[in-house]
């Protein structure tokens, strides 16, 4: 399940941005973007987790520090019907240190290891764990082995390792995903020093050549944002990493349904589909023509056009494309 994923990213991957990446590939396991525990305890649980059946898989990635929240939080995610329980232990932002959980649960072992036995003990889906390989200038790797392990005992089987320290102080989230060097190595020994455990690895993959080399070594591989700037990579996976090439796509076929999703949305939620459609702005990254397309789709003066009207002029050429929208 965790061979290729795509990485939960806050303020991207919505419901919206996995219905569309479901369209690219069938098999790629998904991630909400991280929803804390107060959110789901004090605030509207469906508008946090409402998703459609085509997503699965799709996991849950909460935030938290308080082990019986937690347990709440991913019994609520079980019900909702997500294929997996995730922990966030990586996040370096000011405001989830504020909240005491995020990459600073990494000197906490023990806490990280209460807080997955409180979930395991209560949902039937995997908990899994995402970090980083060390915090702030720690770079001992006996400090994210004697993590691992700490958590490993507490019923955690799966470790999703964003080869890149976090410094909680001094950098800002951007800078904490290009500054601390990466280090994949640090993950692959996780793996021969916990063969029984799921390892997958994340950090500044943008390649197939990338992935295959870690494949050699873990066992899944987690994309971020070149998953979102690039979307259509996505659709070469299932053939490449799941010997299921079943579904021919094309660009124009996805966006086709696309638009059946944002009609769905507008009538059954009242969802506006320019919120939609920020999401698949990559589409036609490379391609002749990719600006003005998203520049179309992007166009806030097209908002009171129904969506198929918008497509109809994402495709057009710009001459005619001038005429239609006088």
């Amino acid at each position: 399940m965790w061979r290729m994923s795509v990485a939960p990213m806050m303020d991207w991957t919505d419901k919206h941005c996995r219905f569309f990446h479901r369209l690219l590939s069938q098999h790629t396991l998904l991630y909400t973007e991280m929803v804390t525990t107060g959110a789901l305890i004090h605030g509207d649980v469906k508008r946090h987790l409402r998703f459609e059946a085509q997503e699965h898989p799709v996991a849950l990635q909460l935030g938290g520090s308080e082990p019986a929240d937690l347990a709440q939080s991913a019994h609520l995610g079980q019900q909702w019907g997500y294929d997996e329980i995730n922990l966030n232990c990586g996040c370096p932002s000011e405001r989830v240190q504020r909240g005491a959980f995020g990459a600073c649960l990494m000197n906490e072992a023990s806490l990280v290891a209460d807080c997955v036995k409180a979930m395991v003990d209560v949902v039937d889906v995997p908990v899994t764990v995402k970090h980083r390989i060390g915090i702030d200038k720690i770079e001992s790797y006996d400090f994210v082995r004697d993590f691992v392990g700490t958590v490993a005992e507490a019923g955690c089987e799966v470790f999703i390792v964003h080869a890149r320290n976090a410094w909680l102080k001094g950098l800002s989230p951007k800078e904490n995903r290009e500054v601390p060097p990466l280090r994949y190595e640090v993950v692959a020994q996780l793996k021969r020093d916990f063969p029984r455990l799921t390892i997958a690895v994340n950090g500044g993959i943008k390649t197939d050549d990338v992935v295959q080399q870690q494949l050699n070594q873990v066992d899944g591989v987690m994309v971020g944002r070149e998953a979102y700037h690039n979307p259509w990579w996505l659709a070469s996976w299932d053939a490449l990493y799941y010997q299921d090439g079943s579904i021919e796509r094309s660009r124009e076929s996805v966006e086709e349904q696309m638009v059946l999703y944002m009609e769905h949305e507008a009538r059954e939620h009242g969802t506006h589909w320019y919120s939609i459609a920020r999401h698949m702005l990559g589409l036609r990254n490379g391609l002749a023509g990719a600006r003005r397309w998203r520049q179309v789709w992007s166009d806030h003066k097209l908002k009171t056009l129904p969506p198929h009207e918008v497509m109809k002029l994402a495709r057009t050429k710009p001459v005619q494309a001038e005429a239609l929208s006088l």
